[in-house]
């Protein structure tokens, strides 16, 4: 139970990180360029693009990681508490 705890808790992190700085290298480049992000539809653009935050555009999957640490966070709990057998 501990085991698979620690892998919902660090999993979902792990891969919210990975795909938010995968975002941010296209970004930085598009900035270096001298273009603007457009977050919408994640090409790079000549004129200003409004800001827009990954939990409008990802909610399943910043609300849906978050909920598979705090379950995490209970098998963890559990685990701990449980006497070994």
């Amino acid at each position: 139970m501990l085991k698979i705890g620690l892998l919902l808790l660090i999993a979902p992190i792990l891969l919210l990180l990975g795909v938010y700085f995968w975002e941010l290298s296209d970004v930085r480049e598009c900035t270096y360029a001298g273009g603007y992000w457009n977050y919408l539809e994640g090409v790079c653009r000549d004129t200003p693009q409004p800001f827009v935050s990954w939990l409008e555009r990802y909610p399943l999957m910043v609300n849906g990681g978050m909920l598979l640490s705090v379950v995490g966070i209970a098998f963890c709990m559990v685990g701990l508490y449980v006497k070994r057998r």
